[in-house]
């Protein structure tokens, strides 16, 4: 009798049905974005775990620009700039719409051959470290600047004179050409600058992280991050603008010109009417370049809304921090709290270390706290401005598209492959240039139509979790800290381990404990049904939910890990927080009473409460 205890598995790639309508899915994405039939022996064997926390839901065509630039930078700094010991990058493919990874470990026999390169390319960095950050921010806005200049002008019926009797000797349909092959360039540029220092941000917490588990073995996961919150970070700037404006508001007697109608140009204008108002309409401006360059979402889909184009959104928040100010809420985040909570928990665990060591573990702090900024503050210059900048011009390009009969909407642009679109431009100018009519318009409605059919069906399919068999331990550090994709995590996906009905398990990513009302949120949009102590319950969140977690008494996320941005969130506003919860969202119900564990990374169904109504929540622990 064969005794080898059964090793579970998740599906093939190669063996998932394809959904109903979706035949073909696989041709609208590159060919190096899916997974090949004649490379099942590679593809069909490692592990791969679907990353909703930064792709949750399909990713049309021209959208994949976000993860091949993405994912491909941060390989590249990790095993071509850096020469990180033991990481290489995370190799990913697209598979029914939805985005796949699988980090790539370095062989055992050449990490030593990269420890001295490291040490030396990140030494420098970290030597280095604020006039090389300072030296950033210069060629991310410059990067940025230089996006927004660009321009897409409709070709003009004849060429002008000036053109002809300059010699020029050219149509100018060029400029088309190279303002889009600029504007994929700028794209590209600042998603290598995004890398330059997010990896050492992250370097910097492992390797204090990794010390402090060696020299304190029992040592929990959130003391280790407590000790370098309280740090001001800029991913904090646009809500701590909403803020301000909503307290000049009542200062200059305008807190009740708004309201949650969604009609921002009535609010704005019934400002502007009012005496005072043109005071809070200049500080409104001063706030919305740059800070409201400011994404729903995560700035890697083309459908995100962002505030300075969609200004009921930025002023919907207003209108409820005001209604919270004049109810006598604290609008502000308690940082003094965070920064004692911080130095306490330091000097405890300092006093535990002989002095040799104290000097060690100063060293290692003194990083990490320099580092951890980046982690998050990156992420408005990159996946908010540049992003939102980016988006911004490709339905400025697409318009030109729009008015030739090519297809109806500017987000159509999205059903085609980046490629296809400078195809498009050259039979743009090609009928203008010959003055035929061009093949496009008999031609992309339907395609588009077809395709749209496809991502409408593979969007009615839900994404397996993971493929191929997962390793028996999970071990890599930043899919762990990043995603919360842990051995146990995995376990709960195949149905291993004991499961507790009504119980979720995920990373203990916040402390404190909450009884509350869940309030399951799948979407920006329905941010504004949370009220006032619920539970928020959401596959993931985005940096600009910021405004809600001012009024919320707990978070629970289906991914991420210690220093996903839930987490961290949560930590600075001093709220329980249970992320990588797996199926959470999905399972629990709007109304619900939930216990958050935040310190033992637990929530239990409680009991239903009937209707959605928020209850006081009842916090039962305090940051341990």
């Amino acid at each position: 009798m064969d005794n080898t205890p059964e090793i579970k598995s998740f599906p093939s790639p190669f063996s998932v049905e394809t959904p109903q309508g979706a035949d073909g899915w696989e041709k609208l994405y590159p060919y190096y974005l899916t997974f090949q039939e004649n490379r099942q022996h590679v593809d069909g064997q490692e592990f791969w775990f679907q990353n909703s926390q930064q792709w949750p839901v399909v990713v049309k065509p021209f959208e994949t620009i976000g993860c091949e630039f993405a994912i491909r930078q941060l390989g590249q700094f990790n095993s071509r700039h850096l020469m990180i010991p033991t990481a290489n990058g995370i190799d990913y493919r697209i598979h029914q719409g939805y985005l796949y990874m699988s980090p790539i470990a370095v062989p055992e026999d050449e990490v030593a051959d990269r420890v001295g390169q490291f040490e030396e390319r990140a030494g420098y960095y970290f030597e280095n470290w604020e006039s090389l950050l300072a030296n950033w921010y210069t060629k991310v806005k410059g990067t940025i600047r230089d996006m927004e200049k660009i321009e897409f002008r409709t070709l003009p019926d004849v060429v002008p004179l000036e053109d002809i009797t300059s010699g020029k000797g050219r149509d100018g349909s060029e400029e088309l050409f190279r303002s889009y092959d600029k504007l994929i360039d700028l794209a590209y540029q600042n998603w290598q600058y995004h890398f330059e220092f997010l990896n050492l941000g992250y370097i910097a917490y492992l390797d204090f992280f990794g010390f402090c588990k060696e020299a304190f073995p029992s040592i929990p996961d959130q003391n280790i991050a407590t000790m370098v919150q309280g740090e001001d970070m800029e991913l904090f700037r646009p809500d701590d603008e909403l803020k301000k404006l909503s307290l000049l508001a009542i200062e200059l007697g305008l807190d009740q010109l708004f309201d949650q109608s969604n009609d921002a140009e009535l609010t704005l204008s019934r400002i502007g009417a009012a005496e005072n108002g043109q005071k809070w309409l200049d500080a409104l401006e001063e706030s919305k370049d740059p800070w409201f360059n400011f994404t729903t979402g995560n700035g890697f889909y083309g459908h995100d809304q962002y505030w300075i184009e969609h200004m009921e959104i930025p002023l919907s928040f207003i209108a409820d921090y005001i209604r919270r100010a004049k109810d006598g809420a604290q609008l502000a985040r308690s940082v003094d709290e965070l920064v004692a909570e911080r130095e306490r928990i330091i000097g405890e665990y300092r006093d535990l270390l002989d002095e040799e060591m104290q000097e060690i573990f100063d060293a290692k702090i003194a990083l990490a706290r320099l580092a951890y900024p980046y982690v998050e503050n990156h992420n408005f210059y990159i996946e908010h401005w540049t992003m939102g900048t980016f988006w911004r011009k490709v339905r400025e390009l697409s318009q030109l598209f729009v008015d030739a009969g090519f297809w109806k909407d500017p987000s159509d642009i999205l059903y085609l492959g980046r490629d296809e679109v400078r195809s498009v431009i050259f039979d743009l100018v090609n009928g203008w240039g010959i003055g035929s009519r061009a093949i496009g318009p008999d031609y992309w409605p339907v395609e588009i139509e077809r395709r749209a059919g496809i991502i409408d069906a593979l969007k009615s399919s839900r994404a397996e979790p993971a493929f191929n068999t997962p390793p028996e331990f999970i071990t890599e550090p930043f899919t762990t800290m990043l995603y919360g994709i842990t051995t146990e995590q995995v376990a709960q996906w195949l149905g291993d381990g004991e499961e507790i009905e009504g119980v979720f398990k995920g990373m203990a990513a916040s402390p404190g404990v909450v009884e509350g009302v869940a309030r399951v949120v799948t979407s920006a949009s329905e941010l504004g049904t949370l009220k006032d102590g619920e539970i928020l319950v959401a596959p993931n969140t985005a940096p600009s939910w910021g405004p809600v977690f001012g009024k919320i008494s707990a978070t629970v996320t289906d991914i991420g890990g210690m220093m996903s941005h839930a987490a961290i969130v949560c930590r600075e506003y001093g709220l329980p927080a249970v992320t990588g919860a797996g199926s959470a969202s999905r399972e629990i119900r709007t109304g619900q009473i939930l216990r958050v564990d935040g310190t033992n990374g637990t929530v239990t169904v409680l009991d239903d409460a009937g209707n959605s109504s928020a209850a006081a929540p009842k916090v039962e622990d305090a940051v341990a």
